[in-house]
């Protein structure tokens, strides 16, 4: 017995609108992080969760857990982001297979250098194509999706200083 349940027309255009626009948004996310802050989205991303974070620090297992990342990518990630003066890593005293992330000054000050741009971009690509009623529409899409998605909140991403989990 077949059980697929198959996209109907509305559905398939539904669904390829939103893939393309989805590819076509973050390849220009993309380039212009890459052309002009010399970084790509995702390690945009890490500086913007470590700014947001108290103390900019973040457990490590945290980090990947609310980028949506794995541990291995997310601690290479930290790794060049640690060559770039950008983020320092630090033993957890009371859990030794723990780690924290920090954004340092320079990280800070790499990622504000890079907002502006970054945020125009997204201002352009994105909000100045819709009207107020789609932006609405777009969040409540956005997070219906995600809460079906994933288990637990990925914004903000919140510290837990006292390490009670293995990293």
């Amino acid at each position: 017995m077949d059980h697929t349940r198959w996209l109907d027309d509305h559905e398939q255009e539904t669904w390829r609108a939103f893939l393309t626009a989805n590819r076509l948004l973050f390849e220009r996310v993309e380039r212009q992080l890459q052309n002009e802050a010399r970084m790509p989205h995702a390690y945009y991303e890490i500086l913007v969760r470590l700014s947001e974070a108290p103390d900019r620090t973040l457990r490590m297992s945290r980090l990947a857990d609310t980028s949506l990342s794995s541990r291995s990518r997310l601690s290479h990630a930290v790794a060049r982001l640690e060559q770039a003066g950008w983020v320092e890593r630090t033993a957890c005293e009371t859990d030794r297979r723990g780690a924290w992330a920090r954004l340092t000054d320079a990280g800070q000050a790499a990622l504000e250098a890079a907002a502006p741009g970054h945020v125009e971009t997204v201002r352009s690509v994105l909000f100045d194509a819709l009207t107020p009623a789609q932006v609405t529409a777009l969040n409540e899409i956005s997070v219906a999706l995600v809460d079906h998605l994933v288990d637990a909140p990925v914004w903000p991403a919140e510290n837990d200083r006292d390490c009670p989990e293995a990293g």
